[in-house]
């Protein structure tokens, strides 16, 4: 639960968001209200892959984003292995849009 909540953290914060840490976070909330194409859901793999990559790889190595953008709706699967334990882990988030 403590990773799942620092992974949303770093996926729902947008840079500059926090005064202390002004790089913080992975822009992916900018990309809500984008129309729904290839790219932009390579664009939002690669920031959430890279964010997660600077802020939490010394916890966690990412495996797999997948993203899924529907009514406004953004859906973000990420798979990844818990450095500690080896585990494997996949966390779901969504935002926007209506809920299910």
């Amino acid at each position: 639960p403590h990773l799942r909540h620092l992974i949303e953290q770093v996926l729902f914060t947008s840079p500059g968001e926090r005064v202390n840490r002004p790089t913080f976070g992975s822009g992916v909330l900018q990309l809500l209200f984008q129309p729904l194409s290839t790219e932009l859901a390579a664009t939002t793999q690669f920031l959430v892959q890279s964010a997660l990559q600077q802020w939490l790889g010394h916890l966690i190595r990412v495996e797999a984003v997948e993203v899924e953008h529907e009514d406004a709706r953004l859906t973000i699967t990420v798979q990844y292995i818990v450095l500690r334990t080896q585990q494997r882990e996949t966390a779901r988030f969504s935002r926007g849009g209506q809920q299910p």
